[in-house]
């Protein structure tokens, strides 16, 4: 893959910086954490790095709360140690993603302290004021995803502000042009530090309706989370007029302008949509808007080969000359290895998951543990970080859960993390997954992730070509990768049981291994998988 698509098929990692490695013994992890730790992620054989943010915040959601869009917090470091960690990265040739969060900022953000005094300020109208109703209440019925009404009283103005998150988290008017050039000034500015693309957070939240119209109600047995929980107030409404407007497109090809000045730099949205994959399809098209997108679709309890099976379908059908990015975890989930495995670890499982997601066309976030096969933690009430869990207990216990601390030893105190209590604790429970352990055993998920990775990329075919489905039973998932000169079968046992698929139709060249897997055999036109069983083979 040359330079400029190299993001095609690309494995990218998600670093969560508070929990990697903490390098100053404060208990929070940082960018010379990340530095130190930039020899074992190219170890894994990953194309790029996703940082979350690292900006100046005063941390109500541990950063995705910005007061200063080109200011390192110092929590996390210096932009110097931000220039050093680049500079590493690209000499392992590893690629630099950082996130975005252009929709709102912290109420810290001088924008915003500027913009609430008055009504007459050169930035009264940077954000989403408006009016109450005659009898004082807000204007319409938005609700905040982190729980309660989506507007705020500000007695300065005498009017309500909008904030889709948090209080903290003002919403920017994106419908002013002074704001989209301010928010493209502030990209420009990592641009030209060099990083090599941005993850877009919470893209589909930068436009709200004008008119302010009220969401209408969402019937009981329509109610989903992606996200979010489904006894969140937030998931009774259809959400046409707080988020996905259609202006979003054009200022989306308006930062793809600016991008496209910079070969070589990626963009990746996260969606969340009423109809996440049509947006995803939508936001893709062409040459002109997002180079990939990714969605909640694969963050949801359902598990099975034909809920994959539908939402990558329905996604292919869609999505035309646009590019997915698939993710089975993140910094906002619970863990894969518990969420799928329903709470009972299984290695062999985690081995496959991995493997599933990275035979899927498309690219790839991996959320760092999930190399090691990481479960969720359980976090007590009082231990508790994150405030959207803290507002939702105890039927949503929060994100806390899986933005623990990385394990590297089981022997260190705090697992070699830091040398003091770490912001949130470390799991005994992961101390037998931890990297040293896992390293010195040729069996383990992590050397099975790395043979993997490093497997792929002698088979463009699983990186770049096509798919197309293949009928099974309820318990396997089959699929074709193809070039034009290239076809591959790929299956995927999701049972703990053996599981044995006859394929008649399908002439086998040769098996494809290599890659640690759990097994499946070819034995007379059939496939036959061991628990978890991972099959791929060259057809005729």
């Amino acid at each position: 893959m040359n330079q400029v698509s190299w993001w095609r098929g690309a494995v990218i990692y998600q670093i969560y910086p508070r929990s990697l490695m903490d390098s100053n013994g404060d208990g929070v992890g940082d960018l010379q954490g990340i530095i130190a730790k930039l020899d074992y992620i190219a170890s894994l054989n990953v194309d790029a790095i996703w940082i979350s943010p690292f900006f100046k915040s005063p941390m109500k959601d541990f950063g995705y709360d910005i007061s200063d869009y080109r200011a390192i917090d110092p929590l996390f470091g210096t932009m110097a140690d931000f220039d050093e960690l680049i500079a590493k990265a690209h000499s392992l040739d590893i690629k630099v993603v950082i996130d975005q969060v252009l929709s709102h900022t912290s109420s810290q953000h001088q924008w915003f302290v500027e913009s609430r005094q008055d009504k007459l300020n050169p930035k009264q109208d940077w954000y989403v004021w408006a009016d109450p109703k005659e009898d004082g209440t807000p204007p319409n019925n938005w609700l905040a995803i982190f729980g309660g009404c989506a507007w705020e009283w500000e007695p300065r103005r005498q009017q309500y502000y909008l904030h889709n998150f948090l209080t903290s988290q003002p919403d920017l008017n994106f419908h002013n042009a002074d704001v989209r050039a301010a928010v493209l000034d502030n990209v420009k500015f990592w641009l030209d530090k060099g990083v090599d693309g941005f993850r877009l957070d919470a893209i589909t939240f930068c436009y709200h309706d004008e008119q302010l119209r009220d969401n209408p109600a969402k019937p009981a047995d329509m109610r989903q989370g992606r996200g979010f929980s489904e006894d969140n107030p937030y998931a009774y409404q259809y959400h046409f007029y707080n988020n996905t407007r259609p202006q979003t497109v054009s200022f989306i090809e308006d930062l793809r302008q600016l991008i496209d000045q910079y070969p070589g730099v990626v963009t990746l949205g996260e969606v969340s949509s009423e109809d996440s994959l049509a947006t995803m399809a939508e936001y893709t098209q062409g040459n002109g808007r997002l180079h990939m997108a990714y969605s909640f679709e694969l963050l949801t309890d359902d598990f099975s080969p034909q809920y994959i099976r539908q939402t990558v379908e329905a996604l292919e059908q869609s999505i035309g000359d646009g590019w997915p990015c698939w993710a089975i975890g993140n910094h906002d989930v619970q863990r894969v290895a518990s969420r799928w495995g329903k709470g009972a670890f299984n290695g062999d499982m985690a081995k496959m998951l991995n493997a599933l997601l990275c035979s899927l066309r498309g690219s790839v976030c991996s959320y760092q543990g999930e190399e090691l096969g990481l479960t969720e933690v359980e976090i007590g009430y009082e231990q508790l970080q994150d405030p959207f869990g803290i507002a939702f207990w105890p039927m949503f216990k929060g994100r806390d859960g899986c933005r623990t601390p990385m394990p590297w030893t089981n022997q260190a105190q705090f697992a070699g993390f830091s040398d003091t209590s770490p912001w949130l604790p470390v799991c005994d429970k992961h101390l037998p997954l931890a990297v040293e352990l896992q390293e010195g055993d040729a069996d383990s998920i992590l050397n099975c992730y790395r043979q993997l990775l490093a497997w792929r990329q002698q088979h463009p075919t699983l990186i770049t070509g096509d798919i197309k489905f293949i009928e099974a039973n309820d318990k396997v998932l089959l699929f074709e990768r193809r070039t034009a000169d290239d076809r591959i079968l790929v299956g995927f046992n999701f049972s703990v049981q053996p599981q044995t698929l006859t394929l008649k139709e399908i002439k086998v060249k040769a098996l494809l291994s290599g890659h640690g897997l759990p097994k499946a055999r070819w034995v007379n036109s059939e496939v036959q998988f061991d628990s978890y069983g991972c099959f791929f083979a060259s057809l005729v």
